[in-house]
């Protein structure tokens, strides 16, 4: 016997045994007419590589499949990855940067191509990593959440595309999907939403400035503080409302100035209009200002400035008081340039606010209120811009220099000039949202997506957890789960990005779509919709022809061509269009009888939330919409083994969906686990230098003695503080006892 032990040799040569003695597949070592026990694994991103959450993650689910699997229930540890839309586009289009060459250079098949060829060569290095902890997943069953997709190389088989097809297809005829103009996370680098998942809130210092809003006419009122007691502390004549806001840049946008009913410093003005205080003078906007219960009294001046456009508590207070929503940015966070000129678009508003003009949704977002010469400008440019502007023309709220409320700007009482007015900018630490891949400021942004009506489809999943058919340990994770499927909100479901899945939705030249499950089944909604219109003059109104005639009818309708316009035409900001259509995307010829009208299709270049493929992990991994053995036998699964912050973004989305698709719990029980954390309890972070590779932790300790070591600290509920001194003392803990076994023998 060697006198030390060889992890690294013994844990391959013994892995590498079992895996070719199929020890670990479906049904191994399963007793006659066994239970069945099958896990699915959370399906890591095929760019990732092993993390120490991963193998305490993994850990967790091997000790329940080995234990039943031992015991000799008929058990499946379904392995598989998620193609990680936004990651996985990142990661080629750096690599073919290298190379000098980008994306946008190419066809969206040639790109994807490349897609395919990195995934072929890189994309399984997640999975060996597993293998090396020792996870005994049926590894003959890897799922991939795009295998079967159309142009997939050899190898990626499977039909895991087409039931996310199918799904999709099926929910919007039911009613459950629709596409709709909301707000939500954009991306300025990456040009798409992204979910609140991949958002990261990052404290700041930042600054708060503060501005006059002129109120319309030169109308003045008495402005008066009170304190608690109701005694007077200051009051004031003023022609002027103040607001504070810390994105200056979107005041161009604002449909209104919002205060709280019970707040009586602006009782006498509510129902005025006032003046944004940006943009040239003969052409400025005037809003109104309204009550809401949104802004709070006890904060800043009292009064919120409201942007529906760009921001998300700003939306809410627009829908609910019928406040346009301008926009004011284009895909990259720059200040639209597109549209009619400021002076147009600012008359148009001004009948609106007026309430001499309505508008459409869509004509609201045409309207551009950028000023002719902040236009085009980054984000922040155009933000100095118009500070400048506002300061300059003395609408800016003066204070003291040695104001605290400055900073590090203030000057000390004694200084001199501590007594001379400066602009109000407040120092303070802000929360800003940042995308977890780009690294850039996130914006709230008003886009047409596709969303899932959660609301028709929450109350199944609320029921099942509720009735205990879906147990949630430990059990204050239950409360998480019912707060966020109490208080759901659309589920935004498309992404601008090339590699996912491609919503199956193609539209006319009409503005009419197609929801099909494949381009032929979408031909022939299209020839039902258009032949119905077989009246010549009705089929040429609906398609706007004018100049022709004929005394003939029309033939059937031919739909003949397909145009992909994601990568083929481009809007004002260079981005592909979200909103496809066709122009003149119809030809019309004639022979010796008929009038042949041909249509052209554009599909929707957009793709789906990987979380919305991820949903249907649990069906989708058995052959669903197949009816196959894997799935009669295995589903529902028994357990699921997840982190608490997933649990609405993948747990309760799996829930959703599977009760909404298969009227079934995807899941009995669900385990969620704590986070492990550095020995003096801090998240480990690659900033702070804390994390602990478990590759590195194998290597040196062996993949036994880290998984006994992760499974001996876990208590429900309870988060790990792991370090390699306690490493080290599991796995001579566990010699010496292996040790003592030997010798007693």
């Amino acid at each position: 016997m060697e006198k030390t032990f060889n992890a690294k040799s013994a844990e391959a040569r013994i892995s590498a045994k079992w895996e070719a003695g199929e020890c670990f597949k479906a049904g191994a070592n399963a007793k006659p007419n066994a239970e069945a026990f099958s896990i699915m694994i959370p399906p890591p991103n095929v760019t990732g590589v092993l993390h120490v959450g991963h193998a305490f993650n993994n850990t967790l689910q091997d000790v329940l499949v080995r234990w039943h699997r031992m015991r000799g229930f008929d058990t499946l540890w379904q392995p598989g990855t998620d193609h990680a839309g936004i990651a996985t586009q990142m990661v080629v289009e750096r690599e073919l940067a290298k190379t000098g060459k980008s994306r946008r250079e190419m066809s969206r098949e040639e790109f994807l191509s490349h897609v395919w060829a990195w995934k072929k060569k890189s994309g399984g290095t997640i999975i060996e990593q597993l293998k090396r902890l020792g996870a005994s997943c049926d590894w003959s069953r890897e799922a991939f959440t795009m295998s079967g997709a159309p142009n997939a190389p050899a190898g990626e088989e499977g039909n895991f595309h087409d039931a996310v097809i199918k799904v999709f297809v099926d929910m919007y005829h039911k009613g459950f999907i629709y596409r709709g103009k909301r707000l939500v996370n954009w991306d300025p680098h990456f040009e798409t939403a992204i979910s609140d998942l991949e958002v990261e809130n990052i404290d700041q210092t930042g600054h708060m400035w503060h501005f006059k809003y002129p109120l319309a006419g030169g109308a003045t009122y008495d402005y008066v503080e009170k304190d608690a007691d109701g005694n007077v502390t200051f009051r004031e004549t003023r022609d002027y409302i103040s607001i504070a806001t810390t994105r200056p840049e979107t005041m161009l946008g604002d449909g209104a100035v919002a205060v709280h009913p019970d707040d009586e410093r602006y009782k006498p003005i509510v129902g005025m209009l006032c003046e944004i205080p940006v943009g040239p003078k003969e052409h400025r906007r005037l809003i109104p200002i309204i009550t809401d219960e949104y802004p709070d009294p006890n904060f800043g001046s009292g009064a919120v400035k409201i942007t529906g456009a760009h921001d998300f508590n700003d939306y809410a207070v627009a829908k609910r008081g019928n406040i346009p929503c301008y926009r004011l940015m284009d895909t990259r966070a720059h200040l639209r340039a597109d549209g009619a000129p400021y002076a147009e678009a600012a008359e148009i508003a001004q009948a609106v606010a007026n309430g001499a003009r309505t508008l459409s949704e869509a004509e609201v977002d045409a309207l551009n209120l950028v000023p002719d010469h902040l236009r085009g400008m980054e984000r922040y440019v155009a933000r100095a811009a118009v500070v400048a502007e506002i300061t300059a023309e003395g609408l800016a709220v003066m204070t003291r220099a040695d104001d605290p409320r400055l900073g590090k700007a203030a000057l000390k009482a004694d200084a001199e000039g501590a007594d001379a007015l400066v602009p109000l900018v407040e120092e303070k630490t802000i929360t800003q949202p940042f995308g977890d891949r780009s690294k850039v400021v996130i914006e709230p942004m008003l886009t047409d997506q596709w969303f899932v009506d959660t609301a028709k489809i929450v109350e199944p999943a609320l029921e099942a957890v509720r009735e205990g058919r879906t147990r949630i340990m430990p059990e204050q994770h239950r409360k998480v789960y019912f707060h966020w499927l109490e208080n759901i909100e659309p589920w935004t479901i498309s992404r601008q990005l090339w590699w996912g899945h491609q919503i199956p939705v193609w539209y006319g030249p009409d503005g009419e779509l197609f929801c099909a499950e494949n381009y032929e089944l979408a031909i022939e909604a299209a020839e039902q919709h258009y032949n119905a219109l077989n009246d010549e003059c009705a089929l040429a109104d609906t398609l706007g022809a004018t100049g022709y005639s004929s005394s003939g009818s029309f033939d059937a309708v031919r739909v003949f061509a397909i145009e992909d316009l994601h990568g083929s035409k481009t809007d004002a900001s260079g981005r592909q269009n979200a909103n496809p259509s066709v122009d003149q995307g119809w030809s019309v010829s004639r022979d010796e009888e008929f009038i042949h009208i041909n249509i052209n299709l554009a599909r929707d270049p957009d793709v789906l939330d990987t979380w919305f493929s991820s949903g249907l992990w649990p069906i989708g991994t058995l052959g669903w919409p197949e009816k196959t053995p894997e799935l009669e036998r295995y589903f529902p699964t028994s357990t699921l083994v997840s982190g608490f912050d997933i649990i609405f973004f993948w747990v309760a989305r799996m829930m959703m969906m599977q009760l909404a698709v298969v009227d079934d719990i995807p899941f009995r029980d669900v385990y969620v686990h704590a986070l492990v954390r550095d020995e003096k309890g801090r998240k480990m972070s690659k900033s702070i230098g804390n994390v602990l590779d478990p590759l590195e932790l194998i290597d040196e300790f062996g993949a036994d003695a880290l998984r006994f070591t992760l499974t001996s600290m876990a208590a429900m509920g309870r988060d790990l503080k792991l370090s390699k001194d306690r490493i080290a003392g599991y796995r001579n803990s566990a010699r010496n006892r292996g040790m003592r076994r030997v010798l007693q023998k």
